[in-house]
């Protein structure tokens, strides 16, 4: 059913690094959620109101809900996928991180109001009157649900879209809610205890859990959180695998919204190289990236030192001392400046974010340790944060 859909309502499909092709994947995604959400809400309404079951009619707000976030889902990747401007020169794909944000905001909302109900019922039960129909309707809600949890998780690792992966697990809670309010159906029916309005509480602590694990999701990109590490890592493979460049720091991944990455890093290249081929090597490696990865890459070039055997002995010597202290610390930019009466060492030592609050601290230990490993070495060290 999904491939069908997609086949009818999405001209090529393949091309899913095509702005346009990646709107028309929300737009399908935000109609079938608005569809199928209102039709589950009609029947869920109609099934609450004739039976009087609070739990019911939680769930289909429930789903009114998640309709009115399939209408956000629509306009986000619509407002998203607009071109760059003078006002927005990266671009506009951090709405649909926004839009992700009302959702939440609004699912959130509906868990409050439902849990109010629910503890209403609670303190004054009423007996719900359960049907044939209203059964059928929960079946037939949870099923349909169990399909679009599927479709939207098909969809979102297809274009890879948090958004779409985040409604497909909002879906599969209303399906875990949904057989929630059943097996309190099934309970009142067989023992003719009412365990309705414990039951709507808790629909109601799933949906406030689905808000607030949409709210997270979403939040984390705007934030600026760390790229995932196996981009980082075949980002890393790819400029490494040519021959003449030597090592990769600085790497910086930007996130402007999904499919609007920056990429900046530098490139250790031999000081022997001629500067116009290195430069030519560069931008080469730069276009790939653009293609394999969909982003734009600026690359910085290094010169380093190979051949001066004193220079890579003591380099040597300072990496050991640095892995001593902290496995995880990196050094780059190493330089030595020979003079009469001492040498200094200029080099970058890359940190922790969390570390790098003891900036002096680790500053004057490395400095400390250089120096009395060999008097005549002193340490210039800059002290900075890893982003990786």
């Amino acid at each position: 059913m999904t491939e069908l859909l997609v086949k009818w309502f999405i001209k090529d499909k393949e091309n899913i690094n095509d702005t346009k092709v990646r709107q028309s994947y929300g737009r399908l995604s935000g109609l079938v959620g608005i569809c199928c959400n209102v039709l589950l809400f009609a029947l869920k309404l109609f099934a609450g109101l004739a039976t009087g079951a609070v739990s019911i009619m939680a769930d289909a707000f429930n789903n009114l809900s998640d309709a009115a976030s399939s209408v956000v889902t629509l306009i986000g990747f619509y407002m998203a996928g607009k071109p760059a401007d003078l006002d927005h020169p990266y671009g506009h794909g951090r709405i649909e991180y926004l839009s992700g944000l009302f959702i939440a905001a609004a699912i959130l909302m509906t868990g409050v109001e439902l849990m109010k109900s629910s503890v209403e019922k609670i303190l004054h039960p009423e007996a719900p009157d359960f049907s044939v129909i209203s059964i059928i309707i929960l079946i037939v809600s949870i099923l349909l649900k169990m399909w679009m949890a599927r479709f939207n998780l098909k969809l979102g690792k297809r274009i890879q879209s948090e958004a779409m992966k985040a409604t497909a697990a909002d879906s599969l809670s209303d399906c875990i809610s949904t057989s929630a309010v059943l097996i309190g159906v099934f309970i009142a029916m067989a023992t003719g205890k009412n365990l309705d309005g414990w039951i709507g509480a808790l629909v109601a602590l799933f949906v406030c859990f689905a808000g607030f694990s949409a709210a997270k999701d979403t939040i984390q990109p705007l934030l600026g959180q760390a790229p995932d590490p196996e981009l980082v890592k075949k980002i890393r493979e790819r400029v490494l695998q040519e021959e003449k460049i030597l090592g990769v720091h600085d790497l910086i991944i930007h996130d402007y919204g999904p499919g609007r990455r920056m990429i900046s890093l530098h490139a250790e290249v031999s000081y022997k190289e001629d500067i116009l081929e290195a430069h030519d090597l560069i931008d080469n490696i730069e276009r790939d990236l653009m293609k394999e990865f969909q982003c734009s890459a600026t690359i910085h070039m290094d010169p380093v030192v190979t051949d001066d055997e004193e220079m890579n002995k003591i380099k040597k010597m300072v990496e050991d001392m640095v892995t001593v202290e902290n496995k995880d610390w990196k050094i780059h930019d190493f330089r030595m400046v020979r003079g009469s009466s001492h040498t200094n060492l200029i080099f970058d030592l890359v940190v922790t974010p969390e570390e790098l609050k003891q900036k002096r601290e680790i500053e004057r230990l490395i400095k400390e340790k250089i120096h009395n490993a060999d008097a005549r070495l002193y340490a210039v060290v800059t002290v900075e944060q890893g982003f990786i």
